[in-house]
């Protein structure tokens, strides 16, 4: 029998998969610890003027669609009317059959606005209508989205040079009761022959207010900034290691050649290899003192079309899929800094699914028998951030470590409406358990999976990264200084 589209069990094709779902994974909170989004939009409670904005600003997912559908880049990025641009959009909805697009577009008119109509260019007129007249209520103002999503916390991405003073109003704010915290972001400290390396060697400078003159007050700079971080309640790290690299230096070879560049001169590939593994080691040992979680996303190739890059900037639906050799830079990077008791927990995430048993292999390497899960294959990203890359990468976890440790889902979005991903997730993980239990695989015993279901959806994440108890103390901090 034919099932009815995205229906209350889409995605669910067996019974048991449909009590999972429904009494277990449907109400669960949300820990969303990788994302995008602005602090300074949270703090100010932004209010999309239009569903246009709320949707197609700054979503590169669906600007590359569009352009594949021949919508012209004045309609994608341009300075087109927000209503052409909606028309646009509602035109290639259609064209994304197979597409998760497809599937999220519905998915946000179902969840946030109540509408189960079709998204075409011949309902795009009221659909247009319907959701900017909802948009302009109380209730949709970006705090009332995240709320209404049950999210508990939000770990942005910032640079370590950012004040983060929207995290710090966010703080002070009574009735807002969603944890906003700081994600360490230090990639541009890292890539030492950017052309932007220098100025942000400045810039570091004067968040710190310190001379930096040689490799150790670089150093100390950065260290500095990881306890300012700690202070206003980050908890996690990433960087983007486009290349993953591991090159042995000494302290004394690293500081030459950071000293070459403050010079103004570019460095070898060699030498650049060597200063990010000795910086990176130095900042992985301060993330286990502090307990932090670090994130590795490795192996994207940005930026590969240089007119647009040009034009538009980074960010803007021009990057794809590396196939770049990570396996043995990467265990060796791990395996220095266990040697050294300086390895963090430590989540992986490759935008390569040829790279899923490498690292689903990797991290049980480094498991310390301590913290269960402290090494996890981060969930599927980017180009994998589909059915198949989610079934792909759970498969690849469950065959060769512990599927039942894993923290799941993250948005690693720029939208306030990207939740309804965490859904999509969930049900796809009832729907593989529920496989195995009907194929006969693992045991019929619905207490025991649902309690597996909901340590994925969120209970593995909460105690992974102990937010709950950073929020405790900050509460007992709070009540003392009163």
């Amino acid at each position: 029998m034919m099932k009815p589209f995205m229906d209350q069990d889409f995605l669910l094709k067996n019974e048991t998969a449909v009590h999972l779902f429904h009494d277990y994974a449907k109400e669960m909170p949300i820990i969303d610890y990788h994302c995008h989004l602005s602090p300074k939009e949270i703090y100010e409670n932004k209010k999309f003027k239009n569903i246009t904005e709320a949707w197609l600003y700054g979503d590169h997912y669906k600007w590359r669609v569009m352009r594949a559908n021949g919508v012209a880049e004045e309609l994608v990025t341009g300075a087109a009317d927000d209503y052409d641009k909606f028309a646009a959009w509602a035109k290639t909805v259609p064209a994304t059959i197979g597409n998760p697009l497809y599937n999220w577009t519905h998915l946000e008119l179902q969840r946030y606005f109540g509408i189960y109509e079709l998204l075409n260019e011949q309902s795009a007129p009221e659909i247009w209508e319907k959701t900017n007249a909802l948009l302009e209520g109380e209730d949709f103002g970006v705090r009332q989205l995240i709320e209404k999503s049950k999210v508990k916390v939000v770990c942005t991405t910032d640079d370590p040079v950012d004040s983060l003073e929207y995290h710090l109003l966010l703080q002070k704010e009574k009735d807002f009761h969603v944890s906003i915290l700081p994600g360490f972001r230090p990639d541009k400290g890292l890539e030492i022959n950017r052309d932007t390396y220098l100025e942000w060697v400045g810039n570091l400078e004067k968040a710190t207010e310190l001379s930096i003159a040689s490799y150790d007050h670089f150093l100390q700079a950065l260290e500095t900034r990881v306890r300012f971080f700690h202070s206003v309640g980050g908890r996690v790290s990433d960087h983007a290691l486009d290349v993953m690299v591991y090159e042995e230096a000494t302290k004394e070879e690293t500081a030459g050649i950071f000293a070459e560049r403050l010079k103004g001169k570019k460095v070898s590939l060699e030498d650049e290899k060597k200063y990010k593994t000795y910086t990176l080691k130095f900042l992985c040992s301060l993330y286990t003192e502090l307990d932090w979680a670090m994130q590795f996303h490795i192996n994207a190739l940005r930026n590969n079309n240089t007119k647009m890059f040009e034009k538009l900037g980074p960010d803007t639906g021009y990057d794809s899929m590396n196939d770049d050799d990570i396996s043995k830079p990467l265990n060796r990077l791990l395996d220095s800094l266990a040697r050294e008791n300086a390895l963090p927990k430590t989540i992986l995430y490759s935008l390569n699914p040829n790279d899923n048993y490498i690292i689903a292999t990797a991290i049980g390497n480094f498991q310390d028998g301590m913290t269960p899960g402290k090494m996890q294959f981060g969930t599927s990203w980017w180009f994998n951030d589909t059915k198949d890359g989610m079934l792909e990468q759970m498969k690849a976890l469950s065959n060769v470590g512990l599927f039942s440790r894993f923290i799941g889902m993250l948005t690693d979005s720029r939208s306030f409406l990207s939740y309804t991903r965490h859904e999509y997730f969930r049900r796809l993980i009832c729907n593989l358990i529920g496989e195995w239990v009907e194929d006969g695989e693992v045991p019929n015993d619905l207490p025991l999976l649902g309690q597996i279901v909901q340590d994925i959806s969120y209970n593995n994440a909460k105690n992974y990264f102990q937010f709950e108890a950073l929020e405790k103390d900050r509460k007992t901090n709070l009540i003392s200084l009163l």
